[in-house]
């Protein structure tokens, strides 16, 4: 099969077309997928400039979001047969004999769900990693409720999309920063209340006119850096502050968070993956399979911003490294 493989760490370049042995299942509740799309996050190209969780193992594909047709299954599998379209997120951060920047990949049939029907591989595979990101955060981390005001950092963005719309799924007023007139308008059209165009607008200063000077209930922050301690007092006392990076101390402090008695969370939707925990992979595709159906619902949007062929991953990791992407970026795989 041809496959991207990571050749080093390093710049895009290092992601170079091999061709590999096709996968093979080897264990009963496996499933063979030939993948039609991987999608591209930023994990990716972390992972490629420093190094993956299991450097040893070689070859290294990347990619942990995909979607593809199932080609066979194990014998134990029963809820998936021949010919059903999947979508999942698996693999990927350097364990060998997975990843999803190839032509086929095998899986444990506890981590795929059926696709959405309503939107192509290229969306479906875009969708995964921050349709749970998204939803751990505000409804696992935060406990969402209806009529609360919520925060939320780079609205027009792959994890903060999703995050706007499951909001609004839950009944929340969502106020979501953008740094473009037309992102403001992508974000009111999945339903957003109140964007603030930060280039424009000191953020802190909107979130506080938006509340009556209280702050937001919830806030989420997907930026990382300065902003997450910038957004401290915008969340009212003993209000919630989810993160899904790691906070830098030498750019902030935590004062105006305690003296506000915040509750922050940390958010890493690849700990299950990483810690080899069963049920919180479950819970995870429990997730999409609720997603799934609001999607064809219409409930949920996926913004593809871009596709690149699987040859291109290269540039597909040159664009998401620019910053300036609007939703998600997928590979297509013929």
């Amino acid at each position: 099969m041809k496959a991207i493989v990571m050749t080093s760490t390093g710049g895009p370049d290092v992601l170079q077309m091999q061709e590999l042995k096709k996968p093979h299942i080897q264990k009963p509740t496996e499933v063979l997928i030939q993948l039609k799309a991987a999608g591209i996050n930023p994990v990716d190209t972390k992972l490629r400039r420093k190094g993956t969780f299991k450097a040893q193992d070689r070859p290294i594909i990347l990619g942990c979001d995909g979607a593809g047709i199932v080609e066979a299954v194990g014998p134990n599998v029963v809820d998936f047969k021949t010919g059903d379209e999947v979508y999942f997120c698996s693999g990927g951060l350097g364990k060998t004999k997975t990843g999803n920047y190839a032509e086929y990949t095998v899986v444990e049939d506890y981590l795929i769900t059926h696709k959405p029907e309503s939107i192509t591989f290229a969306e479906a595979a875009a969708a995964p990693l921050v349709l749970i990101t998204a939803w751990e955060a505000l409804f696992d981390r935060c406990n969402l409720t209806p009529d609360q005001k919520v925060l939320i950092h780079a609205g027009a963005g792959g994890v903060g999309h999703v995050a706007v719309q499951l909001a609004k799924l839950k009944g929340a007023e969502v106020c979501t920063t953008v740094s473009s007139p037309d992102k403001a308008r992508l974000v009111r059209q999945l339903g957003a209340d109140h964007p603030i165009i930060y280039t424009q607008t000191d953020f802190v200063a909107g979130v506080l006119d938006w509340t009556g000077g209280q702050g937001v209930d919830i806030a989420f922050d997907t930026v990382g850096g300065k902003t997450f301690f910038d957004t401290c007092p915008t969340v009212k006392v003993y209000g919630d502050l989810v993160t899904i990076l790691e906070p830098d101390g030498g750019v902030g402090n935590l004062k105006t968070a305690r003296d506000r008695n915040l509750r922050i969370s940390l958010e890493l939707m690849l700990s299950p993956a990483l810690l080899g925990l069963t049920e919180a992979l479950k819970h995870q595709t429990s997730i999409l399979k609720q997603c799934a159906t609001w999607i064809d619902a219409g409930k949920i949007k996926i913004h593809l911003g871009q596709t690149f062929p699987l040859e291109e991953a290269n540039k597909a990791h040159q664009l998401l490294e620019t910053g300036s992407v609007t939703g998600k970026i997928a590979l297509e795989i013929n």
